[in-house]
Protein backbone atom coordinates (compact mmCIF):
# COMPACT_ATOMS: atom_id res chain seq x y z
CA UNK A 1 0.00 0.00 0.00
CA UNK A 2 0.98 3.91 -0.31
CA UNK A 3 1.55 6.24 3.14
CA UNK A 4 -0.57 8.43 4.01
CA UNK A 5 -0.82 11.86 4.54
CA UNK A 6 -2.62 11.25 7.70
CA UNK A 7 0.62 9.01 8.64
CA UNK A 8 2.45 9.93 12.45
CA UNK A 9 5.15 12.60 11.56
CA UNK A 10 8.36 10.16 12.79
CA UNK A 11 12.13 10.79 11.71
CA UNK A 12 14.74 8.20 10.50
CA UNK A 13 17.67 8.14 9.36
CA UNK A 14 18.27 6.78 5.73
CA UNK A 15 20.14 3.83 7.15
CA UNK A 16 17.54 3.37 9.41
CA UNK A 17 14.87 3.46 7.13
CA UNK A 18 16.73 0.73 4.33
CA UNK A 19 16.88 -1.58 7.48
CA UNK A 20 13.53 -0.82 8.37
CA UNK A 21 12.60 -2.07 5.18
CA UNK A 22 14.30 -4.93 5.24
CA UNK A 23 13.05 -6.35 8.45
CA UNK A 24 9.17 -5.57 7.60
CA UNK A 25 9.78 -7.38 4.10
CA UNK A 26 11.46 -10.39 5.32
CA UNK A 27 8.35 -10.43 8.10
CA UNK A 28 5.71 -9.99 5.17
CA UNK A 29 6.86 -12.58 2.63
CA UNK A 30 9.04 -15.47 3.58
CA UNK A 31 10.67 -15.85 0.38
CA UNK A 32 12.59 -12.97 0.49
CA UNK A 33 16.06 -13.46 2.05
CA UNK A 34 19.19 -11.12 2.12
CA UNK A 35 22.93 -12.60 0.78
CA UNK A 36 26.18 -10.27 0.53
CA UNK A 37 29.33 -9.72 2.31
CA UNK A 38 29.71 -8.69 6.11
CA UNK A 39 25.37 -8.72 5.42
CA UNK A 40 24.93 -11.11 8.65
CA UNK A 41 27.18 -10.98 11.74
CA UNK A 42 28.58 -7.12 10.43
CA UNK A 43 25.12 -6.44 10.20
CA UNK A 44 26.28 -4.49 6.88
CA UNK A 45 29.00 -2.15 6.32
CA UNK A 46 26.89 0.42 6.48
CA UNK A 47 24.69 -1.05 8.91
CA UNK A 48 21.72 -1.65 6.73
CA UNK A 49 20.87 -5.06 8.08
CA UNK A 50 21.54 -4.95 11.61
CA UNK A 51 19.72 -6.78 13.63
CA UNK A 52 18.25 -9.26 11.10
CA UNK A 53 20.04 -12.05 11.40
CA UNK A 54 19.32 -12.42 15.37
CA UNK A 55 15.44 -12.05 13.95
CA UNK A 56 15.81 -14.15 10.50
CA UNK A 57 18.73 -16.72 11.11
CA UNK A 58 21.34 -17.16 8.84
CA UNK A 59 19.09 -19.49 5.97
CA UNK A 60 17.53 -15.97 4.98
CA UNK A 61 20.54 -13.42 6.31
CA UNK A 62 23.63 -14.67 4.21
CA UNK A 63 27.33 -14.02 4.51
CA UNK A 64 28.99 -14.98 1.40
CA UNK A 65 32.64 -14.89 0.36
CA UNK A 66 34.25 -12.10 -1.58
CA UNK A 67 33.04 -13.27 -4.84
CA UNK A 68 30.24 -11.05 -6.16
CA UNK A 69 30.35 -12.96 -9.55
CA UNK A 70 29.12 -15.99 -7.35
CA UNK A 71 26.25 -13.99 -5.95
CA UNK A 72 24.90 -12.49 -8.15
CA UNK A 73 24.75 -16.51 -9.64
CA UNK A 74 23.11 -17.50 -6.27
CA UNK A 75 20.36 -14.44 -6.85
CA UNK A 76 19.77 -15.64 -10.45
CA UNK A 77 19.21 -18.85 -9.49
CA UNK A 78 17.15 -18.12 -6.44
CA UNK A 79 15.00 -15.71 -8.34
CA UNK A 80 14.38 -18.28 -11.00
CA UNK A 81 13.67 -21.18 -9.01
CA UNK A 82 10.80 -18.79 -7.30
CA UNK A 83 12.16 -17.26 -4.48
CA UNK A 84 12.71 -13.41 -3.98
CA UNK A 85 16.64 -12.81 -3.10
CA UNK A 86 17.74 -9.23 -1.98
CA UNK A 87 21.68 -9.67 -3.17
CA UNK A 88 23.28 -6.84 -1.18
CA UNK A 89 27.13 -5.26 -3.74
CA UNK A 90 28.99 -3.72 -1.12
CA UNK A 91 30.39 -0.95 -3.03
CA UNK A 92 28.92 0.20 -6.85
CA UNK A 93 32.42 0.03 -8.01
CA UNK A 94 32.10 -3.70 -7.24
CA UNK A 95 29.41 -3.92 -9.93
CA UNK A 96 32.40 -4.67 -12.50
CA UNK A 97 33.36 -7.76 -10.83
CA UNK A 98 30.10 -9.37 -12.04
CA UNK A 99 29.12 -7.40 -14.74
CA UNK A 100 28.65 -10.57 -16.69
CA UNK A 101 25.79 -12.14 -14.37
CA UNK A 102 24.29 -8.74 -14.53
CA UNK A 103 24.32 -7.69 -18.15
CA UNK A 104 24.26 -11.07 -19.75
CA UNK A 105 22.46 -13.35 -17.25
CA UNK A 106 20.19 -11.34 -15.16
CA UNK A 107 19.03 -8.42 -17.47
CA UNK A 108 18.24 -11.08 -20.42
CA UNK A 109 16.83 -14.32 -19.07
CA UNK A 110 13.16 -12.86 -19.06
CA UNK A 111 13.81 -12.13 -22.91
CA UNK A 112 15.42 -15.13 -24.29
CA UNK A 113 12.67 -17.18 -22.10
CA UNK A 114 10.17 -15.39 -24.62
CA UNK A 115 8.48 -13.78 -21.20
CA UNK A 116 8.29 -16.78 -19.37
CA UNK A 117 10.93 -16.18 -16.84
CA UNK A 118 10.20 -14.49 -13.61
CA UNK A 119 12.90 -12.62 -12.38
CA UNK A 120 12.69 -11.09 -8.91
CA UNK A 121 15.80 -10.24 -8.09
CA UNK A 122 16.63 -6.66 -5.70
CA UNK A 123 20.26 -5.52 -6.03
CA UNK A 124 21.17 -3.50 -3.51
CA UNK A 125 24.44 -1.46 -3.76
CA UNK A 126 26.32 2.11 -2.47
CA UNK A 127 27.72 4.79 -4.83
CA UNK A 128 29.07 7.93 -4.68
CA UNK A 129 31.89 10.05 -3.43
CA UNK A 130 32.27 12.20 -0.51
CA UNK A 131 34.23 9.78 1.95
CA UNK A 132 37.20 9.47 2.00
CA UNK A 133 37.27 6.06 -0.16
CA UNK A 134 39.38 6.72 -2.99
CA UNK A 135 38.41 5.82 -6.44
CA UNK A 136 37.70 2.04 -5.93
CA UNK A 137 34.95 2.60 -3.67
CA UNK A 138 33.21 6.05 -4.64
CA UNK A 139 31.69 5.85 -8.28
CA UNK A 140 28.53 6.69 -9.46
CA UNK A 141 27.92 4.22 -11.84
CA UNK A 142 24.04 4.07 -12.50
CA UNK A 143 24.32 5.53 -16.18
CA UNK A 144 25.73 1.63 -17.28
CA UNK A 145 22.65 0.01 -15.84
CA UNK A 146 20.46 2.20 -16.95
CA UNK A 147 22.03 1.40 -20.92
CA UNK A 148 20.93 -1.90 -20.36
CA UNK A 149 17.19 -3.00 -21.38
CA UNK A 150 15.94 -5.61 -19.15
CA UNK A 151 16.98 -3.47 -15.73
CA UNK A 152 15.17 -0.91 -13.82
CA UNK A 153 17.31 1.24 -11.37
CA UNK A 154 16.20 3.21 -8.31
CA UNK A 155 17.66 6.24 -6.61
CA UNK A 156 16.45 7.26 -3.38
CA UNK A 157 17.49 11.03 -2.27
CA UNK A 158 16.28 10.53 1.88
CA UNK A 159 15.04 8.13 3.68
CA UNK A 160 11.90 8.16 2.44
CA UNK A 161 12.53 7.33 -0.51
CA UNK A 162 15.26 4.96 0.56
CA UNK A 163 12.69 2.81 2.17
CA UNK A 164 9.63 2.93 -0.18
CA UNK A 165 11.78 2.40 -3.25
CA UNK A 166 13.08 -0.57 -1.69
CA UNK A 167 9.80 -2.70 -1.20
CA UNK A 168 8.99 -1.40 -4.92
CA UNK A 169 11.82 -2.88 -5.75
CA UNK A 170 11.70 -5.94 -3.94
CA UNK A 171 7.96 -6.40 -4.98
CA UNK A 172 8.62 -6.32 -8.74
CA UNK A 173 8.80 -9.31 -10.67
CA UNK A 174 11.82 -8.12 -12.66
CA UNK A 175 15.76 -7.23 -11.91
CA UNK A 176 15.81 -3.71 -10.01
CA UNK A 177 19.59 -2.07 -8.62
CA UNK A 178 18.63 0.20 -5.67
CA UNK A 179 21.69 2.71 -5.73
CA UNK A 180 22.06 4.06 -2.34
CA UNK A 181 24.24 7.01 -1.91
CA UNK A 182 26.26 7.03 0.55
CA UNK A 183 26.57 10.55 1.88
CA UNK A 184 23.30 10.90 2.85
CA UNK A 185 23.05 7.64 4.92
CA UNK A 186 22.43 10.10 8.34
CA UNK A 187 19.78 12.43 6.63
CA UNK A 188 16.60 12.30 8.66
CA UNK A 189 13.41 12.51 7.37
CA UNK A 190 10.13 11.56 8.14
CA UNK A 191 9.35 7.58 7.12
CA UNK A 192 6.22 6.01 7.88
CA UNK A 193 6.39 3.52 9.92
CA UNK A 194 3.72 1.15 8.07
CA UNK A 195 5.13 -0.82 4.99
CA UNK A 196 4.77 1.93 1.75
CA UNK A 197 5.75 1.53 -1.84
CA UNK A 198 6.45 4.42 -3.93
CA UNK A 199 5.77 3.09 -7.53
CA UNK A 200 8.51 2.77 -9.98
CA UNK A 201 8.87 5.22 -12.84
CA UNK A 202 7.27 7.86 -11.34
CA UNK A 203 9.01 11.49 -10.40
CA UNK A 204 8.26 13.40 -8.16
CA UNK A 205 8.32 17.45 -7.33
CA UNK A 206 10.33 17.74 -4.55
CA UNK A 207 10.03 21.83 -5.06
CA UNK A 208 7.41 24.06 -6.65
CA UNK A 209 8.39 26.59 -8.99
CA UNK A 210 8.16 28.93 -11.79
CA UNK A 211 10.75 30.17 -14.14
CA UNK A 212 13.84 27.41 -14.04
CA UNK A 213 13.57 23.63 -13.75
CA UNK A 214 16.63 21.68 -11.82
CA UNK A 215 16.68 17.51 -12.54
CA UNK A 216 18.56 16.17 -9.51
CA UNK A 217 18.96 12.83 -8.40
CA UNK A 218 20.66 11.00 -5.15
CA UNK A 219 22.30 13.11 -2.96
CA UNK A 220 21.91 16.17 -5.36
CA UNK A 221 17.97 16.58 -4.57
CA UNK A 222 19.18 18.15 -1.43
CA UNK A 223 21.64 20.11 -2.65
CA UNK A 224 19.74 21.41 -5.49
CA UNK A 225 17.42 22.52 -2.18
CA UNK A 226 20.07 24.55 -0.90
CA UNK A 227 20.49 25.94 -3.77
CA UNK A 228 17.24 27.11 -4.85
CA UNK A 229 16.89 28.58 -1.31
CA UNK A 230 20.02 30.63 -2.21
CA UNK A 231 18.72 31.74 -5.57
CA UNK A 232 15.17 32.37 -4.61
CA UNK A 233 16.71 35.49 -2.90
CA UNK A 234 18.04 36.26 -6.49
CA UNK A 235 13.89 36.71 -7.47
CA UNK A 236 14.41 33.48 -9.24
CA UNK A 237 11.77 30.78 -8.34
CA UNK A 238 13.10 26.91 -9.05
CA UNK A 239 11.00 23.88 -9.72
CA UNK A 240 13.09 20.43 -8.18
CA UNK A 241 12.43 17.39 -9.99
CA UNK A 242 14.03 14.01 -8.73
CA UNK A 243 12.64 11.12 -11.14
CA UNK A 244 13.47 8.76 -8.60
CA UNK A 245 13.62 6.15 -10.48
CA UNK A 246 15.82 6.43 -13.59
CA UNK A 247 15.19 3.51 -15.42
CA UNK A 248 12.14 3.72 -16.58
CA UNK A 249 12.85 7.22 -16.77
CA UNK A 250 9.55 9.22 -16.15
CA UNK A 251 10.07 11.98 -18.98
CA UNK A 252 6.89 13.12 -19.03
CA UNK A 253 7.41 15.02 -15.59
CA UNK A 254 10.01 16.52 -16.43
CA UNK A 255 9.11 18.08 -19.54
CA UNK A 256 5.69 19.27 -18.15
CA UNK A 257 8.26 21.06 -15.64
CA UNK A 258 10.31 22.64 -18.60
CA UNK A 259 7.51 23.33 -20.53
CA UNK A 260 6.32 25.33 -17.71
CA UNK A 261 9.65 27.14 -16.71
CA UNK A 262 11.29 27.27 -20.15
CA UNK A 263 14.53 26.36 -18.83
CA UNK A 264 16.20 22.85 -17.47
CA UNK A 265 19.52 21.79 -15.92
CA UNK A 266 20.15 18.34 -14.98
CA UNK A 267 22.74 17.80 -11.58
CA UNK A 268 24.27 14.33 -10.67
CA UNK A 269 27.23 13.31 -8.54
CA UNK A 270 28.62 10.52 -11.40
CA UNK A 271 31.03 11.70 -14.40
CA UNK A 272 29.15 14.92 -16.41
CA UNK A 273 30.18 13.26 -19.47
CA UNK A 274 27.81 10.27 -20.43
CA UNK A 275 25.91 10.25 -17.24
CA UNK A 276 21.91 10.19 -17.29
CA UNK A 277 21.84 13.60 -17.37
CA UNK A 278 22.70 13.49 -20.65
CA UNK A 279 20.08 11.10 -21.79
CA UNK A 280 17.67 13.54 -19.59
CA UNK A 281 19.00 16.77 -21.54
CA UNK A 282 18.46 14.23 -25.17
CA UNK A 283 15.19 13.58 -24.60
CA UNK A 284 14.22 17.36 -22.73
CA UNK A 285 15.29 19.06 -26.41
CA UNK A 286 13.29 16.02 -28.19
CA UNK A 287 10.32 16.92 -26.65
CA UNK A 288 10.11 20.41 -25.67
CA UNK A 289 13.00 22.26 -27.86
CA UNK A 290 10.35 25.24 -28.87
CA UNK A 291 9.53 25.95 -25.00
CA UNK A 292 13.56 26.40 -24.37
CA UNK A 293 14.71 29.56 -23.89
CA UNK A 294 18.57 28.11 -23.21
CA UNK A 295 20.33 25.39 -23.79
CA UNK A 296 19.87 22.50 -21.40
CA UNK A 297 22.60 22.67 -18.98
CA UNK A 298 24.06 19.75 -16.99
CA UNK A 299 26.37 19.26 -13.51
CA UNK A 300 28.17 16.61 -12.47
CA UNK A 301 31.79 15.25 -11.33
CA UNK A 302 35.09 15.92 -13.49
CA UNK A 303 36.07 13.41 -15.97
CA UNK A 304 38.84 11.95 -13.33
CA UNK A 305 38.67 9.28 -11.05
CA UNK A 306 37.57 10.58 -7.58
CA UNK A 307 40.77 11.86 -5.39
CA UNK A 308 41.42 10.17 -2.26
CA UNK A 309 43.00 13.51 -0.37
CA UNK A 310 39.84 15.45 1.07
CA UNK A 311 40.63 19.11 -0.22
CA UNK A 312 40.28 17.14 -3.89
CA UNK A 313 37.61 14.98 -3.45
CA UNK A 314 35.75 18.09 -1.89
CA UNK A 315 36.51 20.03 -5.25
CA UNK A 316 35.59 16.73 -6.99
CA UNK A 317 31.80 16.42 -5.73
CA UNK A 318 29.41 18.60 -7.20
CA UNK A 319 27.31 20.86 -4.67
CA UNK A 320 24.76 23.43 -4.20
CA UNK A 321 27.44 26.05 -5.02
CA UNK A 322 28.40 24.22 -8.18
CA UNK A 323 24.54 24.19 -9.00
CA UNK A 324 23.81 28.10 -8.11
CA UNK A 325 27.10 29.14 -10.18
CA UNK A 326 25.79 26.69 -13.45
CA UNK A 327 22.33 28.71 -12.61
CA UNK A 328 23.56 32.04 -12.58
CA UNK A 329 25.46 31.16 -15.93
CA UNK A 330 22.35 29.90 -18.10
CA UNK A 331 20.79 33.52 -17.23
CA UNK A 332 23.28 35.54 -18.01
CA UNK A 333 23.68 36.70 -14.49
Amino acid sequence: MTSTESSPKRELAYVQAINEGLTQLMRADPDIFLAGEDVALYGGVFGTSRGLLAEFGSDRVVDTPIAESGLLGLGLGAAATGLRPIIEIMFMDFMGVCMDEIVNQVAKMKYMFGGKAVLPLTIQTMSGGGTGMAAQHSQSLEAWFCHVPGLKVVMPSGPYEAKGLLVSAVRDDNPVIVANVKTILAHRAHVPEELYAIPLGKAHIVRPGSNFTIVATGRMVSESLTAADQLAAEGIDVEIVDPRTLQPLDIETIVTSVRKTHRALIAHEAVRFGGIGAEIAAQVQEEVFDYLDAPVGRVGAPFAPVPFSPPLEKLYVPNAGRIVAEVRRMLGR
